[in-house]
């Protein structure tokens, strides 16, 4: 993800466990080869049971990160409770397909994982960068470093595993993209949906100042 508004890379992940989902992702914001920030938070909560991370150009992906949560809330208000996390989803791929499909000078790319928890349990959606919804039942990445990461997750998940050992699985298909992919780095985020609710359990930058 990046801090203007060209098109680049980023790593997120997202893991439906038996007992809640995990959504993670890198810190790094590039602008074509040059790294504009070294701490951008890829995770953003709109409502108080579903969270998305983003992939693609910041202004796009910022802006319907905004009103995904103020029409959200609006919905709330109006129905009297809270909206599901099929409902949200749907918000927000039908954002998406509108805001790709607008004349515009830059292309206003983004790519979202949604995961949150309603009555009916727990759910992880992928919101594609053309307005495609998919829930997904084991695990999916987006960015430019979700190659790195696919790996990692093909090889190690299951469909038994606890949130504890989803937090490490994602760190570790993260760390992946992190070695190889120069769009992503300096850092992970880790969020955490379970019947706690939703927690940032990792929040960690890395230190890549050569020391002598």
């Amino acid at each position: 993800m990046e801090q203007d508004n060209t098109l680049h890379g980023t790593t997120t992940v997202g893991l439906a466990c038996k007992d809640g989902i995990v959504l993670a992702a890198d810190k790094r914001a590039t602008s074509g080869h040059l790294i504009v920030n070294k701490k951008t938070d890829k995770t953003y909560k709109i409502a108080d049971n579903i969270v998305i991370t983003m992939a693609g150009t910041v202004s796009d992906a910022q802006l319907l990160c905004k009103l995904a949560k103020a029409e959200l809330n609006l919905k709330k208000i109006r129905s009297g409770r809270d909206p599901s996390v099929k409902e949200a989803a749907n918000l927000l791929s039908g954002m998406v397909y509108s805001n790709i499909r607008k004349m515009s000078l830059i292309p206003g790319v983004s790519h979202f994982l949604l995961g949150g928890s309603d009555k009916d349990g727990y759910h992880l959606y992928d919101v594609y960068a053309d307005g495609s919804l998919t829930e997904e039942d084991e695990f999916v990445c987006s960015g430019s470093g979700s190659v790195m990461a696919l790996g990692v997750l093909e090889t190690l998940y299951n469909k038994n595993i606890s949130v504890d050992d989803g937090v490490e699985l994602a760190v570790k298909a993260v760390s992946a993209a992190l070695q190889r992919d120069s769009a992503s780095g300096n850092g992970i985020n880790v969020i955490t949906i379970t019947k706690s609710g939703v927690e940032r359990v990792i929040n960690k930058d890395l230190d890549t100042k050569l020391k002598i």
